[in-house]
């Protein structure tokens, strides 16, 4: 059978779902493999029409995940920015949104704030605060509302979408689906038949599905999550990972400072300072603690 060449648009547990130039086949992989990631670009053997072997994954140029201390699962490959979508209501969690930006951090993506639903007022400044936060590190901070204001919301996000390979996180109720359904308006279908192909039996959004864009550039959704474990990130990985202890690293008394109590650690003292954010030291402290639990 033929050799054909495809891109991975859906998953969902040991069932994956290609584009091979328009043609979508259901592929598994040979043995119980499952290091395959929505966006991975594939080699496959073809077994019947609509079916067909993973033989082989192209090298990524980038791979998002999540792991906790027994496992890791796979968000995304090949993907060049990411979208954390916050809202004004319900409240959102900043552990989420830092350990993202840190997951993005380590894997060399571009990452993006979105401050959905803008036109609730009273929520607005204190989210707007929080957000802030992010803002000031020098993450871009996009504020729209997507069912108030859709074309706003479009013409913001548009722009940042062509000709990139996004990812779209965030919990849910957030508005991440209605943002999902502005930008790609057959959407819903795209989910249904996705579901028939790999045979969920049920409209389902826990798997995570890539959508084309019109003007070149995809968008995958993944599944409304609240934890994101990164139990992968070595030590090393992770103090490079917080953006606003660079300036401070190398400046530490001792060469292996790990800038939790130590005396004379430059970012503990920017800390003490208000430099660096009490909150994002403690996660910081968090993650290495979790690194150092991984069974894997």
């Amino acid at each position: 059978m033929s050799e054909l060449t495809g891109t991975i648009i859906a998953a969902h547990g040991r069932h994956y779902l290609a584009d091979a130039n328009g043609e979508k086949l259901q592929c598994v992989t040979r043995g119980k493999k499952t290091n395959v990631a929505v966006g991975d670009v594939v080699h496959l053997k073809r077994t019947s029409n609509d079916q067909a072997v993973i033989e082989k994954i192209a090298e990524r140029t980038t791979l998002l995940y999540r792991s906790d201390q027994y496992k890791s699962k796979l968000l995304a490959a090949n993907i060049s920015r990411l979208f954390i979508v916050v809202a004004t209501e319900p409240s959102f969690a900043d552990d989420l949104v830092s350990r993202a930006l840190v997951a993005a951090e380590a894997a060399g993506i571009e990452a993006h704030i979105i401050l959905n639903k803008v036109d609730v007022e009273e929520p607005l400044a204190r989210a707007r605060e929080r957000a802030g936060l992010y803002a000031s590190l020098g993450y871009p901070l996009h504020e729209l509302s997507a069912r108030a204001d859709p074309e706003h919301a479009v013409a913001t996000l548009m722009p940042l979408l062509a000709g990139q390979s996004s990812i779209f996180i965030g919990q849910s109720g957030m508005g991440k689906s209605s943002l999902i359904n502005l930008l790609v308006p057959d959407a819903d279908i795209a989910v249904r038949e996705i579901s028939e192909a790999l045979d969920t039996g049920k409209h389902t959004t826990t798997f995570t599905r890539l959508y084309w864009l019109q003007g070149g550039g995809s968008i995958i959704d993944s599944p409304g999550f609240q934890e994101f474990g990164l139990y992968h990130l070595t030590e090393g990985m992770l103090e490079r990972a917080f953006v606003e202890f660079k300036p401070y690293l190398g400046g530490c008394k001792y060469y292996n400072c790990r800038h939790l109590a130590e005396p004379s650690c430059a970012v503990l003292g920017a800390v003490a300072e208000g430099r660096i954010a009490k909150m994002r030291h403690a996660l910081y402290g968090q993650l290495l603690h979790e690194s150092s639990q991984t069974l894997y």
